[in-house]
């Protein structure tokens, strides 16, 4: 079957890269890469289907979690690890899974992306219900891991998503909403962790921070709940008040201290010239949206 997967086929582009120079294999590699972006435009409709489902996920106290197996469960991993440091939530809220554990990581673990089984009771493990989201990652889109752990989704009832780079998938099939973005051959023959991972990694990129945007985790084009952990996300945290609000640097240090580092408050006392109890119950009553808490 790998074989009619259009990430396993050749590409006619590259069948003599082994003797070119350097120079002209990265200009090769660029001219390919050029195209994922065009490609993932193509499913911009199911990606937005895909939002709905993890915005949906959160309202009700569910949770974003990704599934998969080498490449394609380490973006995962990659994704949801980003969330808490950036958005400030919790690590739970959106969580990354990987055929084999934490350890294939850094190690391949064979044998466990085969696993059908173990793709649901990777799911029973972290207890899934029906108010969470499952977003399944295969390159194939056939990974019986990911298989496994769609069809256990869908029997608890949570929403399903299934991102692949081949279409007319088998896990696209299973899924609520199959994301198929299709690459191409690769460059290297059958190394999905190029144009196949940079898709996944894009998609990836729309679902977390527009479902972010989707919760109140952004106002402006700014990230208010940024969790300033060292010195530079101090510093970045400030410069965030400042755009913000337009106030001065020390205004900015003044009220984010006061505001007990939780920058979103910070703003809106600014904004709204009030203390830190009125802010953070206007921020509550708006539930965490800054543009409402300063217009209602």
């Amino acid at each position: 079957m790998l074989e009619k997967l259009t990430t396993e086929k050749r590409n006619p582009k590259t069948m003599d890269m082994d003797t070119k120079s350097i120079g002209d294999i990265l200009k090769l590699m660029n001219e390919e890469d050029k195209l994922v972006p065009l490609a993932v435009e193509k499913e911009l409709l199911h990606i937005e289907k895909a939002v709905t489902f993890a915005i949906d996920s959160f309202k009700r106290g569910g949770r974003l979690i990704y599934i998969g197996a080498g490449t394609s469960g380490r973006l995962g991993i990659l994704d949801a690890s980003e969330c808490p440091p950036t958005f400030g939530v919790d690590s739970t809220l959106v969580q990354g899974l990987i055929a084999g554990g934490l350890k294939a990581l850094t190690t391949a673990i064979e044998g466990a992306e085969d696993n059908e089984t173990l793709g649901g009771d990777d799911l029973k493990a972290i207890s899934l219900t029906e108010k969470d989201t499952v977003v399944g990652i295969a390159a194939s889109g056939r990974t019986p891991y990911v298989i496994g752990a769609l069809k256990y989704a869908k029997s608890v009832g949570a929403k399903t998503v299934s991102i692949s780079n081949n279409k007319n998938s088998i896990i696209g099939k299973l899924a609520d909403v199959a994301i198929e973005v299709e690459t191409g051959p690769e460059v290297l023959t059958g190394s999905t962790r190029l144009k196949a991972g940079t898709a996944q990694k894009l998609v990836l990129n729309m679902i977390s921070t527009v479902s972010m945007i989707g919760i109140g985790k952004v106002y402006e084009n700014l990230m208010v709940d940024v969790q300033p952990t060292n010195q530079k996300l101090i510093e970045r945290a400030k410069r965030i008040i400042m755009e913000a609000t337009g106030a001065d640097q020390e205004t900015a240090e003044k009220t984010l201290e006061a505001a007990g580092y939780e920058v979103k408050v910070a703003i809106v006392m600014i904004l709204l010239n009030c203390t830190y109890e009125e802010a953070a119950q206007k921020l509550q009553e708006s539930n965490g949206f800054i543009r409402k808490a300063i217009n209602d």
